[in-house]
């Protein structure tokens, strides 16, 4: 799995919205709220979809 920083993510409400986005683009993934981080299982073209459906939500994400 790889691991995306996810600093402004502050609240369950965020978790909610993430979780449908990334849902909806198909993805396998876990939120992990208290250390602000979306972590994806796939491969790199996965992780890249799921960058965008967060800057898509206004995040600013980070790999790493």
């Amino acid at each position: 799995m790889k691991t995306i920083s996810v600093p402004d993510m502050m609240c369950e409400n965020c978790v909610k919205r993430i979780t449908t986005a990334l849902q909806g683009a198909g993805l396998k993934f876990e939120v992990n709220l208290p250390g602000k981080t979306v972590s994806v299982d796939g491969n790199d073209e996965q992780v890249r979809t799921a960058i965008t459906e967060l800057e898509d939500l206004g995040f600013s994400p980070k790999i790493g």
